[in-house]
């Protein structure tokens, strides 16, 4: 069933249907790890009902597109009905797409690129459209981190959210597309309890050096 929320962010609604995979707090934290530069051309991979690239734009300004790339074509559709529903037009645009496919006159398009991308190995497909949202079904590590260096002009930043156990891959694969990781940020569910999270940001052409955040804390995990 299809439901409009409230995003509780600059009076922006967002639909979702209760049905599929749901976003989580997850891409909030992601939505939220970096901020704008001005004239910014931003791209959300792997947007599902577009959560990632909607709360980044309200609570940044200066953003010129936005693009949100969706392989689902019930999710590109919702995307593409919450953008005219907030009056989005004019900035944002959905592409349904697989990550792998986006075409060619995205290449070098963009300066920041989010993404919140299925980061569980194998699994089957199973009901309620999640496992495509949240296993590497259709789209591996390397194929999201090959795609977006090839989308960003040199000395974007790529921001994803991925799996604590994840890390040591998710940092070699970056510096093997020639994205380098400037910034990790653990996530946990508690003070004191072990991290399930991270946040990564990373460079197209950066120099080598990496930064670790402060710990974030998030109540509802994935």
């Amino acid at each position: 069933m299809r439901v409009t929320e409230q995003l509780l962010v600059g009076g922006y609604q967002i639909i979702q249907d209760t049905e599929l995979y749901r976003f989580t707090s997850d891409s909030v934290l992601l939505a939220r790890a970096v901020r704008a530069k001005r004239g910014e051309r931003v791209a959300d991979f792997c947007s599902g009902s577009g959560i990632v690239g909607i709360h980044f734009y309200a609570e940044n300004t200066g953003i010129k597109e936005v693009v949100l790339f969706e392989m689902e074509e019930e999710f590109a559709r919702m995307s593409a009905e919450t953008v005219e529903l907030n009056g989005l037009g004019g900035v944002f645009s959905v592409e349904n797409v697989r990550v792998q496919d986006i075409p060619a006159r995205y290449t070098e398009y963009f300066s920041l690129i989010l993404c919140n991308p299925p980061y569980e190995r194998g699994g089957f497909a199973r009901e309620g459209g999640e496992a495509p949202c949240c296993k590497e079904m259709t789209l591996t590590l390397p194929e999201l981190c090959s795609s977006a260096a090839r989308c960003l002009k040199f000395g974007g930043r790529f921001a994803l959210v991925h799996r604590a156990d994840r890390l040591a891959e998710v940092l070699y694969t970056l510096h093997a597309s020639a994205l380098e990781p400037k910034s990790v940020r653990f996530i946990a569910g508690k003070r004191g309890h072990k991290p399930y999270g991270v946040l990564v940001v990373a460079v197209k052409g950066g120099k080598p050096g990496t930064d670790i955040l402060p710990e974030c804390y998030n109540e509802v995990k994935r």
